[in-house]
């Protein structure tokens, strides 16, 4: 069963005036994670599109998403993949790779219909691709990884970059997921915008009754969602994207926009923020 939903992009002007419900329906991606289901959000952010795959022990295909209007979902498209649940497969372009909790898997343009199975639940993030490149799994051991923050700030915490420029090419589609350190809450301070490329947070690893409380808005005009495990934070170029957990908590980001610069930011310090 595939099931999408069409986020349009909102002006900041626009987003100044809503309330909670508004905020919520335009910006948060609730119940991605259904057994049986592929639920895809398709955002006019760059076209970015967001979802899940949750086989529950059978087989899920993704194969023509009406929203693109091509034949096949990835006939202009890359895709990242992420493994959140137990062990699973993927398979697509006559392959099949074995994923297990926390690997990632690249799959370039054209890589037609994407059979998903097992026990796994899979995030999935994609964006256009202007050329094809070649499928990659990249597990944990793959990965490049960096050390930030410190405890006196409730920030530190291990980046893990999968789908990055220091660790493979892509065409604008850029992932990796960040882990919070015991006693820290913090997941991105300073917080900072980049009007060159929009953003996604997917929330994991949580707790049921825990939430984070997702700080965005125009650095001037901050607002905020208290997301629950599994939901994500569309986050406009104009927005800044930060957030303070209770409990143990992860989150993949995943962007596309002009450039794979992954330091291509705008920092913005505590004092900044009104």
């Amino acid at each position: 069963m595939l099931t999408v939903e069409t986020r349009h992009a909102i002006h900041p002007d626009h987003a100044k005036a809503m309330d909670t419900e508004a905020l919520r329906q335009n910006f948060l991606g609730q119940g991605l994670f259904r057994d049986g289901e592929i639920r895809l959000i398709y955002t006019h952010y760059d076209r970015f599109t967001l979802g899940a795959a949750v086989p529950n022990d059978g087989e899920l295909v993704l194969d023509r998403v009406d929203e693109t209007k091509t034949p096949n979902f990835l006939d202009r498209r890359e895709m990242g993949i992420v493994n959140i649940g137990e062990s699973g497969t993927v398979s697509a372009a006559g392959e099949t790779w074995e994923m297990a909790k926390g690997d990632v898997l690249y799959l370039g343009r054209g890589a037609g219909p994407v059979t998903f199975a097992g026990q796994g639940r899979f995030y999935i993030a994609s964006a256009p691709a202007h050329e094809s490149l070649p499928h990659r799994l990249v597990t944990l051991a793959d990965c490049k990884e960096v050390k930030l923050g410190a405890v006196e700030t409730s920030n530190k915490r291990t980046i893990k970059m999968f789908i990055h420029p220091e660790v493979m090419q892509s065409c604008q589609l850029i992932l990796g997921y960040t882990s919070l350190e015991d006693g820290s809450v913090w997941n991105t301070m300073p917080a900072h915008v980049h009007d060159r490329r929009m953003e996604a947070y997917l929330y994991w690893g949580m707790a049921p009754g825990a939430r984070v409380l997702h700080l965005m808005g125009e650095p001037t005009q901050t607002r905020h969602l208290f997301v629950a495990n599994e939901e994500a934070a569309i986050s406009p170029t104009w927005s800044i994207h930060s957030g303070a957990g209770i409990g143990e908590y992860t989150f993949i980001w995943a962007m596309a926009g002009d450039n794979v610069d992954y330091t291509d930011m705008d920092l913005l310090q505590p004092g900044d923020l009104k």
